[in-house]
């Protein structure tokens, strides 16, 4: 019999490598130093702008946030290109500090608002002199992906929640549908692409060797014969993925399909890729 097959793609929400910096011991110190003295103002921030700011966790010092003084050109591609993801970012500039203890003082005087924005991660320190740059940013991955595993069962709670009440997928309404169960082949299947995709930096169901997801599946060993394809590029956290996919009507009826009965779902990041993470859920029914 033949199969059917149903997929969408949820669109994103929205080159010379950079050499590295040659720093003495004593400049990496005193680029520590800033950093330290940088979050022991977040944790115990003083009035900034007339207003006294909340307690603040600490930003992570990154190698990859560390750019050139005197570079200049697009900030965002910057910090991509040097391996780091960005969801916001922002470069500041200060010449004239001899050490750590002066440019805090006019970070402090100048940009406290910046150093106290809560949205802000990681931070990068280079010094040239006494110039300095320091680049506060935002990373696009939540650092719970780390855990793949977890990931694999948060998708399929939330793939499974989304299914247990009635939903109008657009103009399409959807009664409750059953649970969903892991497949393992529909898992792998859905990893590869993603993997793929992060790789070779495409967004598609159609790979570069012309497969589809029916085609992927069951190379991945999947027999069934009903097989769906939701995708998404850029979501920061599987949560993120699955919100959209849920305000998209293709997807969504993707995700409520009561033909379906089994998922497998992964995802796979590239800093340099355009989008930095990629997601897959393949859906399969008999």
């Amino acid at each position: 019999m033949r199969r059917s097959v149903r997929f969408a793609r949820l669109l994103p929400l929205c080159l010379i490598p950079l050499q590295p910096l040659l720093t003495s011991p004593a400049q990496a110190s005193g680029e520590r130093q800033l950093a330290a003295a940088i979050n022991d103002y977040r944790a115990h921030p003083a009035r900034c702008e007339g207003r006294r700011a909340p307690v603040l966790a600490p930003l992570q010092l990154k190698s990859s946030l560390a750019l050139p003084v005197g570079e200049g050109g697009a900030l965002r591609e910057a910090v991509r290109d040097n391996g780091y993801q960005a969801v916001a970012v922002r470069s500041i500039r200060l010449a004239g500090a001899e050490d750590a203890d002066a440019a805090f003082d006019l970070l402090e005087e100048r940009y406290c608002g910046a150093l106290l924005d809560a949205q802000y991660a990681d931070i990068g320190i280079s010094r040239a002199g006494r110039e300095w740059r320091v680049v506060l940013a935002k990373p696009l991955l939540d650092s719970r992906l780390n855990d793949s595993r977890a990931t694999d069962k948060t998708l399929l709670a939330q793939v499974n929640a989304a299914r247990a009440r009635p939903r109008l997928c657009g103009r399409q309404r959807f009664g409750a549908a059953r649970p969903l169960t892991w497949n393992a082949a529909l898992g792998t299947a859905a990893q590869r692409h993603s993997r793929d995709m992060a790789e070779e930096n495409y967004f598609s169901h159609q790979d570069p060797d012309g497969r589809m997801p029916d085609d992927r599946a069951r190379a991945a060993g999947f027999r069934g014969r009903q097989v769906g394809e939701n995708i998404a590029a850029g979501q920061g956290s599987a949560a993120q993925a699955m919100a959209g996919w849920l305000a998209s009507p293709g997807h969504c009826a993707n995700l409520m399909n009561p033909l379906f009965t089994q998922v497998g779902a992964g995802y796979a990041t590239d800093s340099r890729s355009d989008h930095g993470v990629y997601w897959t859920m393949d859906f399969g029914g008999r």
